[in-house]
């Protein structure tokens, strides 16, 4: 009875998708089973927006978002390297490091990140600010059944967590598209601008999700400057 109480404190499963406006999730901890599995509404991708806003102190690498299918554990990865300004985007298998963006620690930070199947082109914003458009895979959709986590990163498809690769700190505003979202539309999400667009893969205000481990669920916290 114990186990099955503690099971119960350290998953938590949203059945239908909950509006997480004003939260935030909390990892609070190194290890390497916490983390939290996002639902995706579609399984064939031809193209991929993801934006979310992070807070950290971590040094070291450190997995942001993990997009794993059974066929590729990094179909699609944002990843923070331990070097000063770089940012790992893989897709399908492959990937390159960005750098030269600013990426500020014990800050909430704004990232977005695209990728499209027909020109095979990544790009990094940070609070807003693009970096180069760089090539690393084209000519195939991601197709699940997709995987999503937050907190770790996918070794395999749903597993195989480093605990050096951990994320400790905070996320919110989570929210991915079909489709490469347009510079304009980043800004809006970088600044909050009223008129923002919500993933029509995933939405913060309707997430669909799962907690596993020691991951809290708090209400948000936003430096004042």
């Amino acid at each position: 009875m114990a186990l099955l109480l503690l099971l119960g404190l350290l998953t938590v499963c949203a059945a239908t998708p909950r509006d997480l406006s004003g939260k935030m999730f909390t990892f609070p901890q190194e290890t390497n089973t916490a983390h939290v599995r996002l639902t995706a509404s579609r399984q064939d991708l031809r193209a991929v927006t993801v934006c979310f806003r992070s807070f950290t102190e971590l040094q070291r690498d450190h997995s942001l978002f993990s997009l794993a299918t059974p066929s590729a554990a990094n179909d699609f990865l944002i990843f923070k390297s331990a070097a000063d300004g770089v940012i790992h985007v893989g897709a399908k298998q492959n990937g390159a490091d960005i750098s030269g963006q600013h990426y500020e620690l014990n800050a909430w930070v704004s990232i977005c990140s695209t990728w499209d199947a027909a020109s095979g082109l990544v790009q990094v914003w940070i609070d807003g600010k693009p970096s180069s458009r760089i090539f690393v895979s084209s000519g195939s959709n991601i197709n699940g059944p997709i995987i999503i986590v937050l907190g770790q990163e996918q070794d395999s498809h749903g597993g195989d967590f480093d605990v050096n690769q951990s994320f400790i700190g905070m996320m919110s505003d989570v929210h991915m598209w079909d489709y490469v979202v347009s510079p304009h539309e980043i800004q809006n999400y970088a600044h909050r601008f009223v008129g923002f667009t919500p993933g029509n893969v995933l939405n913060w205000r309707e997430l669909e999700f799962q907690t596993v481990g020691r991951v809290l669920i708090e209400d948000e916290q936003w430096s004042i400057t």
